[in-house]
This record gives structure tokens, C-alpha cells and sequence, in this order.
């Protein structure tokens, strides 16, 4: 058991991290190079671009979008805030990242890290009972969009058992080795599933943008590619 939590602890992590690492460089990379030929290719390049950053903003801190679905987005928010927030600037990960990588970031006091993980553990449960409960949702949901969140909850729930003994029912070390592999395992799904969206989202709005500039001809060239140059619109 030592030796496995020792091994998932610092070559399966330092490796896990360089993958998500590499993989999310190459999705940045390949949206940057596809938002360049868009804007070149656009038939009209008149792109408002402080507009784009203010609505850009406006998907990252949703606060005014809010109130169209008030409980489900205060929900997700939060699931966001903990997901990003509690791993980073939980101490025992800080001395994780400065074994593994050579650096540490700025820790959390614990009990605000114990109450950040339940609420993240509450809002994940919360959306896959939303998303299963909604017929629309379901209608556009993948296998993975109720998965990931199972998975993604594993590492808190095991977090929160290892740093409260005694409400666990498992062995410390047996906790913490499904909570380091269940860890590594996300950071290794981050850049080939769509939780990439944690690098990308900030591109979006970027992209729906430039796709509103067609070329001068794109009308034709889709008219073309449905077969149907002669129907009226």
C-alpha cells in the first residue's frame, strides 16, 4: 500500500499533470490557430472586440445571467468555485505541488476548506439530479455529462474522509490512494473530454463571434453542400 500511494503520488502525478498540461496547450493552440484563419477568411473583420471581452466576462462570472435560472446557476457557480478553489489552495495540495512540480500556491485556511468541499460535494449531486429531472436536459445529455460529475465528486468525498477520521470507515492510507488515483485519473480526462472547457471557455464567445462574419460567399458554399443551390429561401 505504501509503496502504490508513493508511486500514484509522484510519477503518476507529475505525469498526470503533464498530460492534462500538453493536452490543454494543444486545444488552445488548435482553437487559436482556427479563430486566426476565421478572422482572415471573414468577410466582414469589423469585430467589436471590447464588446466581446465584456460579454467573455459575462459567461466567466455569470452574475446578471443568473436570474434566468436563479437556483440551477447559483448551483453550478459553486460547483465551479469548489472544483477550481479547493484543490489549488488546499495546503496538504500545496506541499503535494512542491514535491511533485517545485512550487506552491497560497493556502486556504482548513475550515474554510472543509466547508468549500461539501458545498461543491452538495452541487454536484444537485446538477445530476437537475440534469436526470429535466427532459430537456436529458434530451442533449451524454453518458459522460452524468459520469463525470460521479467522478469528479470521488476525490472530495475521499478528501474530506481522510482529514476527518473519524466519520471514515476505511483505513487512512486506503483513502488516500482512490483519492491520489481518482485525482490523477481527472487530470488525465481533462483534455480529452469536455472538461477542457476549464481552458477553452474563455474562447467561446470569441469563436461564436467570428462565425457570424461569414466569408462573402459562405451562403452559396452551404447552399451548395446541402444540394440545394435552386430553393428559394
Amino acid at each position: 500500500m505504501d509503496q502504490m500511494l508513493e508511486f500514484a503520488r509522484g510519477p503518476l502525478f507529475r505525469f498526470s499533470i503533464l498530460f492534462m498540461i500538453l493536452g490543454l496547450l494543444r486545444h488552445l493552440i488548435l482553437t487559436i490557430i482556427a479563430i486566426t484563419k476565421g478572422i482572415r477568411s471573414a468577410g466582414d473583420k469589423n469585430i467589436n472586440y471590447k464588446n466581446l471581452f465584456i460579454d467573455t466576462l459575462g459567461w466567466i462570472l455569470p452574475f446578471k445571467k443568473m436570474s434566468e435560472r436563479m437556483l440551477f446557476s447559483i448551483t453550478s457557480f459553486l460547483f465551479h468555485i469548489g472544483v477550481i478553489l479547493t484543490p489549488l489552495f488546499l495546503f496538504s495540495h500545496n506541499q503535494l505541488w512542491k514535491r511533485g512540480l517545485g512550487f506552491s500556491l497560497p493556502s486556504m485556511n482548513q475550515s474554510i476548506a472543509n466547508v468549500l468541499t461539501i458545498v461543491t460535494i452538495i452541487a454536484i449531486y444537485a446538477l445530476i439530479i437537475a440534469r436526470a429531472s429535466s427532459k430537456d436536459s436529458r434530451a442533449i445529455s451524454r453518458l459522460q455529462d452524468f459520469l463525470l460529475p460521479v467522478i469528479i465528486s470521488i476525490p472530495f468525498i475521499t478528501g474530506y474522509l481522510a482529514s476527518h477520521m473519524q466519520i471514515n470507515p476505511f483505513t487512512y492510507k486506503a483513502t488516500m490512494l482512490l483519492h491520489v488515483m481518482s485525482s490523477n485519473f481527472i487530470f488525465i480526462l481533462i483534455p480529452i473530454t469536455k472538461l477542457s472547457h476549464i481552458v477553452l471557455l474563455p474562447t467561446t464567445q470569441f469563436i461564436a463571434e467570428v462565425g457570424w462574419h461569414f466569408p462573402a460567399d459562405s451562403g452559396k458554399n452551404v447552399a451548395t453542400a446541402l444540394n440545394k443551390e435552386n430553393v428559394p429561401i
